[in-house]
C-alpha cells in the first residue's frame, strides 16, 4: 500500500524572521493563541451539531455510500452527465472533477475517459443553456438537479426547461434520464422528486451549500466519474484526525489564526494561486466558502463589523504575467497562499535543440515540472523580498486522498476563523437579501412586501446615465 504524506503547511513568509514589520513575531502568535484554542474547542464541542453536520460526514455515509456507487454504475453508461446547480450545489463538482479527471476529459473517446462527458451548468445565461441543448444527445443524458432549498430560482428554471423537453420526448420514461439531490422533508424539490419517482440523493441536516462537496452533492458526481470517493473521504478523516490537536501542530488552526491576525492589520484580500492546472477550480470552491462564511456585516453579538477577506483567484504561472505584478508591489493588504504539488502525475521532458540560443537552451534537459516548480519558488522569493505575506501548500500529489486532506484543512480552517471573528459562519443574509428581491420580482406570493420596498426605491437619475 502507497504511504500516505499529509500536506505540508509553511508559513515561514508569514512571519518577522522573514518579512521584517510586514510579518508576525512568535511572541504575537503565543499571545493570541488562546484565541484560537477557544475557537478550537467551540469546533469540537459542537461537532455534527447544528450547521456543524459537515464535520460528521466522512465517518457517517456507509449506506449512502453503497447507494451512490450503485447509481453511478448504470450511470456511467450514459454519454453525458449534467449538473444543475449553482453556488456550492455546483463548485464542489466542478472542483472535484478538475482536480481528480484528465483536464480534457470530455475529448476523450468514452473507451478512455470511461465515464460521460461531464457539463455543470451553474449560470442562467440563455445562450449557454441553449447552446449546452445542441451539443447533447439527450437519449443518453442524465441530468442531477442539485438544490436543498428546492425552490433556488436558476436552479429550478433550468430543471423546469429540461424536465418539459424529457417528458415531451420520453413521457413517462423522463424520469429515467433526472437524479434530484435536495433535503430529504422539505422544500418544492423533494415533493416534485416524489411525484415523479425521480431517484433521490438528500443533502444531510447541517450541511450548508458551501460544506457540502462531501456529501452527495459532490460525491455523486464524482463515483460517475470514476474518481475513488472512499479515497476522497479517507483523506477527509486524515485532516480532521490531525486538526483534533489544540495547539501549534494543528496547520488548520495555525493558518486560521494568521489569517485571523491579517485581517487585524487590514490585509483585506486572501489570494489562493495554485502551480497546477488540477487545483484551478480548487480556488473557485474556495472563494465561495471564504467569502459566503466570513464575509459579515454583524457579530453573534450584532455588533456592526463589517467582516471578512475577499478572496482573489490566480493560477500559477499563469498569473505571474498579470497579477503578480500587484501581488508584489502593490497595496500591503494581501494574504497569498501558494499552493504546490511535489510529483505531478505527468512527467514532460524539454528537449535540447537550438543550442547556439543560450537564453532558450538553458531549459534544455530539465522539465515542465523542474520550470512550474521553480516557478513557485521563484514567486514565493519575490513575495517576500517585496514584504509580502504569503505561506504555501505543498501536496505530495494529486489524488482523492489528497484532494480530501486539502478541503477538509480549508472547511475547517473557515469553521475556525468565523469562531475567531464571532460571526455566523453559516449564514448568507447578504446571498438572501438578493434572493428575495428577485423572487418579488416574479411576484412570487409571499414577497409583495419585498416588491412594495422595490417599488419605493429611488429612481435612477438620467443625469448619470450616458
Amino acid at each position: 500500500m502507497k504511504e500516505i504524506k499529509p500536506l505540508i503547511f509553511d508559513y515561514n513568509n508569514m512571519m518577522k524572521d522573514f518579512l521584517g514589520e510586514e510579518g508576525f513575531s512568535d511572541k504575537e502568535l503565543k499571545d493570541n493563541f488562546p484565541k484560537a484554542q477557544i475557537a478550537h474547542k467551540f469546533f469540537e464541542e459542537n461537532r455534527g451539531k447544528n450547521m456543524l453536520g459537515w464535520t460528521e460526514l466522512p465517518y457517517n455515509q456507509k449506506s449512502i455510500i453503497k447507494n451512490i456507487k450503485e447509481v453511478a454504475k448504470k450511470a456511467r453508461k450514459a454519454d453525458a452527465f449534467v449538473v444543475l446547480g449553482i453556488g456550492g450545489s455546483a463548485l464542489g463538482a466542478n472542483a472535484l472533477f478538475n482536480s481528480l479527471c484528465h483536464l480534457h476529459h470530455n475529448e476523450l473517446k468514452k473507451s478512455k475517459r470511461k465515464a460521460p462527458k461531464f457539463y455543470v451548468e451553474d449560470n442562467i445565461d440563455p445562450v449557454r443553456m441553449k447552446e449546452l441543448l445542441d451539443i447533447l444527445n439527450l437519449e443518453k443524458t442524465i441530468f442531477n438537479v442539485i438544490s436543498k432549498s428546492g425552490s433556488t430560482s436558476e436552479t429550478m428554471s433550468q430543471f423546469l426547461i429540461i424536465y418539459k423537453i424529457l417528458k415531451e420526448k420520453y413521457g413517462e420514461n423522463a424520469k429515467n434520464h433526472i437524479i434530484a439531490t435536495t433535503d430529504e422533508k422539505n422544500g418544492n424539490l423533494i415533493k416534485i422528486a416524489k411525484e415523479e419517482s425521480l431517484t433521490t440523493f438528500f443533502i444531510p441536516d447541517g450541511v450548508g451549500g458551501r460544506f457540502s462537496v462531501i456529501s452527495p452533492v459532490g460525491l455523486l458526481p464524482a463515483a460517475i466519474l470514476g474518481i475513488d470517493i472512499n479515497q476522497l473521504l479517507k483523506g477527509c478523516i486524515y485532516m480532521d484526525k490531525m486538526c483534533r490537536k489544540n495547539n501549534s501542530k494543528n496547520p488548520a488552526l495555525v493558518l486560521g489564526l494568521l489569517q485571523y491576525l491579517a485581517m487585524k492589520k487590514g490585509k483585506n484580500i486572501s489570494v489562493m494561486m495554485p502551480y497546477s492546472d488540477n487545483l484551478k477550480l480548487v480556488a473557485d470552491w474556495y472563494s465561495q466558502l471564504w467569502a459566503e462564511s466570513l464575509g459579515k456585516k454583524v457579530d453573534l453579538n450584532n455588533n456592526i463589523v463589517h467582516t471578512g477577506q475577499t478572496p482573489v483567484r490566480a493560477l500559477g504561472a499563469t498569473d505571474q504575467h498579470s497579477q503578480i505584478q500587484l501581488f508584489t508591489e502593490g497595496p500591503f493588504d494581501k494574504v497569498i497562499t501558494l499552493i504546490g504539488v511535489k510529483n505531478f502525475k505527468e512527467t514532460v521532458e524539454i528537449p535540447h535543440i537550438f543550442p547556439q540560443y543560450p537564453a532558450v537552451s538553458f531549459l534544455s534537459g530539465y522539465s515542465l515540472n523542474d520550470l512550474i516548480t521553480n516557478e513557485r519558488i521563484a514567486t514565493e522569493y519575490a513575495l517576500t523580498k517585496n514584504k509580502r505575506l504569503n505561506h504555501s501548500i505543498i501536496l505530495n500529489e494529486i489524488n482523492a486522498h489528497t484532494i480530501g486532506q486539502l478541503l477538509m484543512f480549508f472547511m475547517i480552517q473557515t469553521a475556525y476563523v468565523g469562531a475567531m471573528l464571532n460571526v455566523d459562519t453559516f449564514n448568507q443574509p447578504g446571498v438572501e437579501e438578493g434572493k428575495n428581491a428577485t423572487y418579488a420580482l416574479f411576484g412570487r406570493s409571499g414577497y409583495e412586501e419585498k416588491l412594495t420596498e422595490l417599488k419605493t426605491t429611488k429612481p435612477k437619475n438620467d443625469k448619470y446615465i450616458i
